[in-house]
């Protein structure tokens, strides 16, 4: 496929591989030994403007989000004792055996993924060096490019992840993540920039210079990807209790967690106003940019191991840790202790001390959490799923006080308005002649008469004259006309507006990347209108059908282009069977039971 430096990379690695030996016994026993690695040149130094302006003519990555999460944590010791993206031995010690090939514990694959045309470009400027930049173009890190090979995604989901292709990581590798990786040390140059928070933004370094600042010498560090709620909270009191020199670092994720997980945004305006709840002294809020895997026991050690490098002595470890949930079929992606009890493992060889907790559940008869194995018996337990909460928040349904804060369900409330106040879109999706205009006017008129939300509508043949109008209809132009209408559905749906949206949508995958955009911020009704293309043929006037069968117009969908019947849209009608007025009543019925509008609106 192209050519690659990998052989000369891994005949390096195999020469170094008794050596390896000698001293994997050593550190295995040890374990990571908390000494941060330092990547960064000092900026304005010689150095660094020597390689900044070299950097100015080599071949560039851009990074991605993931990217740029994973390279600030390299750059800035909290991956440490890694010195760049993973090369080839490096990736297949981990994925295999959780291991570097010094016999360092490091659980989760950190990889720069490219594509094939990337990949021979670097190849064929000659170059050993790449820069990675950011989005808008600045250079963060060069990189010396020791090894470049075909990512075997197979082996990586089921050896890492556990092979089920619903889960996340999964999901991200086999969706979003190039076919090709790249592996060598980082030299940097800047560090990802961020503008918010920057009180709360610390490095491994600041942190632990933080912590000798204050005189902390016992840190327990409590991992959140979500809203901290009062369970949460009791069980860091409890981390505390457990030494009266013990202090909390309350160290929450603002990269990338699971799709569908309320923004960082809001989290971090939770934890604030959770922090002064602390005995005075005693806690410290840090966030820091972690791209989340969702990987169950993997990702506990991984977390112990980033804390390890934050400063911290202890970690708490608790019910499904970086647990994912469930796939499409209800079955979990792990049990509910397997990372806690995974992770406890390697508590000695991390040299740290794992705090290992059990479900906490409230008793109102004594208005206090415990440990589900320690509930005293004869008190009634009670506790709210995630789940629940989240319907609670979609319905407007009260949240009691025994579960949060009240000033934390505000925030959520403000962030999470119950659906009556979001925007959704209607997505119609058929052959052409199908009715997707003639139901899309029809239910416009009928929107603007039951509810107040502003109602755009995106008709095929508009958005091609204006949004699209520069695009063919060639099957890469197709999508691209599906994936800019639903951008601009989800902005509209994003300020709480209502969208109906009617393009042929021939694509499963465009249409797919349609309802990640939109579903991020409201609800997406894909609506299949299932009209068998006879009766689309007698309704064409202009006829297009009839040019398509005489090989007059090329591929015309339906005729020799596919259409790809969506599999499980939320509502499937026929306009050959039903009336106008009975496909709208069908769509509102529906966005009605769904609460996005109020039945006594209507």
């Amino acid at each position: 496929m192209f050519r690659t430096s990998v052989n000369k990379a891994l005949r390096r690695c195999r020469l170094g591989h008794n050596i390896n030996n000698q001293i994997r016994t050593v550190l295995a026993a040890h374990g990571p030994t908390g000494q941060l690695t330092d990547l960064m040149l000092p900026k304005g130094s010689a150095e660094w403007t020597e390689t900044r302006n070299k950097a100015q003519l080599l071949p560039e990555v851009v990074l991605t989000h993931r990217h740029m999460c994973d390279i600030e944590l390299i750059l800035n010791g909290g991956f440490s004792p890694l010195s760049g993206f993973l090369t080839k031995a490096e990736y297949d010690g981990v994925v295999n055996d959780m291991r570097l090939p010094c016999g360092t514990l490091f659980p989760v694959p950190i990889c720069l993924d490219v594509d094939e045309a990337k990949a021979k470009e670097i190849e064929d400027s000659g170059s050993k060096e790449v820069v990675l930049k950011d989005q808008e173009g600045n250079p963060i890190a060069v990189m010396n490019v020791q090894d470049m090979w075909a990512a075997d995604k197979q082996s990586e989901a089921d050896k890492c992840w556990g092979g089920d292709p619903e889960h996340p990581a999964i999901s991200f590798l086999n969706n979003y993540t190039k076919n090709v990786y790249l592996g060598g040390k980082l030299t940097g140059l800047d560090l990802p920039p961020h503008y918010e928070y920057k009180e709360f933004r610390k490095s491994p370094r600041e942190c632990r210079e933080m912590f000798t600042s204050k005189g902390w010498d016992k840190v327990c560090a409590f991992q959140t990807r979500n809203p901290m709620h009062r369970a949460h909270f009791e069980l860091t009191l409890q981390a505390l209790a457990s030494d009266p020199e013990m202090k909390i670092l309350v160290h929450p994720v603002v990269g990338m967690t699971k799709p569908g997980d309320i923004d960082h945004h809001t989290r971090v305006k939770c934890y604030k106003h959770i922090m002064p709840m602390y005995p005075e002294g005693r806690a410290d809020l840090v966030v820091y940019p972690l791209a989340m895997r969702m990987g169950g026991p993997r990702e506990a050690v991984w977390h112990a191991i980033i804390r390890k490098n934050y400063g911290a002595t202890d970690f708490i470890l608790g019910r499904d840790h970086a647990g994912p949930g469930s796939n499409s079929a209800g079955v979990d992606f792990y049990g509910p202790y397997d990372a806690r009890d995974f992770a406890m493992k390697y508590e000695k060889e991390l040299g740290m001390n794992f705090h290992p907790f059990e479900m906490m559940v409230y008793t109102p008869e004594h208005d206090k959490y415990y440990p589900v194995n320690e509930v005293p018996e004869g008190l009634k337990q009670m506790k709210l799923s995630g789940t629940e909460v989240r319907r609670r928040l979609n319905t407007g349904e009260d949240i009691p006080a025994w579960f949060s804060f009240p000033d934390v369900v505000q925030i959520l409330r403000k962030a999470n308005p119950p659906r009556h106040k979001r925007g959704f879109c209607v997505l119609f999706t058929g052959l052409s002649g199908s009715g997707k205009t003639t139901v899309g006017n029809a239910l416009q008129e009928k929107l603007m008469e039951i509810q107040d939300r502003p109602i755009t509508m995106l008709d095929g043949d508009l958005v091609r004259q204006l949004l699209s109008s520069g695009l063919g209809f060639s099957n890469e132009d197709r999508k691209l006309n599906i994936r800019r209408i639903g951008y601009v559905a989800s902005l509209v749906v994003k300020s709480g507006g209502a969208v109906i949206a009617a393009p042929i949508a021939p694509h499963a995958d465009a249409r797919a990347d349609f309802r990640r955009m939109v579903e991020e911020f409201g609800g997406l009704y894909e609506t299949h209108l299932s009209t068998p293309i006879e009766t689309c043929e007698v309704r064409d006037r202009k006829g297009l059908y009839k040019k398509a069968r005489s090989g007059q117009l090329k591929g015309f969908t339906g005729i020799d282009d596919p259409y790809e019947i969506p599999e499980t849209p939320e509502l499937r009608l026929d306009t050959a069977r039903n009336e106008i007025a009975d496909s709208v009543e069908q769509i509102c019925a529906r966005l009605i039971d769904d609460g996005y509008i109020l039945a006594e609106e209507k």
